[in-house]
């Protein structure tokens, strides 16, 4: 039986998942209903915040509900993680989409297989650094 100690990162992993799945639908499906009013360049921007949001609050309510900090400290550090992850998510989604998987024949789903590749790239190192700076209890 593990310690005491050494349980709850991975309990908190496990519901940092959760809510990173769930936050992840939210974005999926909002690029799904912006598509047919803008590009999908702008399309995977706008709905990545939606998801962001949603990450947000459901990140303080049930991964890092701990911090000592303010919600406005929060939510600005919380923004300034997801920039680095916005772009990991845009880049990995335009390569995949508009280079990589046409070359490769895949050209039926290629948006969607690349915004969700791209949705599922950051989740480590968004882990990292909202365990570590946005939720600090530094």
């Amino acid at each position: 039986m593990p310690a005491a100690g050494k349980s709850r990162p991975r309990n908190e992993f496990t519901r940092f998942l959760v809510v990173g799945t769930v936050a992840a639908l939210v974005n999926l499906i909002c690029r799904y209903l912006l598509n047919p009013v803008m590009g999908y360049s702008a399309a995977i921007l706008l709905a990545y915040l939606c998801g962001m949001v949603t990450a947000f609050i459901l990140s303080k309510a049930f991964v890092f509900a701990e911090s000592p900090l303010s919600t406005t400290t929060e939510f600005m550090r919380f923004t300034l993680v997801n920039v680095a992850a916005v772009i990991q998510v845009w880049a990995v989604s335009i390569f995949l989409a508009e280079w990589l998987l046409p070359r490769l024949g895949a050209i039926t789903y290629a948006y969607d297989i690349a915004h969700l590749i791209g949705v599922a790239v950051p989740v480590f190192t968004s882990y990292l650094g909202h365990k570590h700076f946005s939720f600090s209890h530094r």
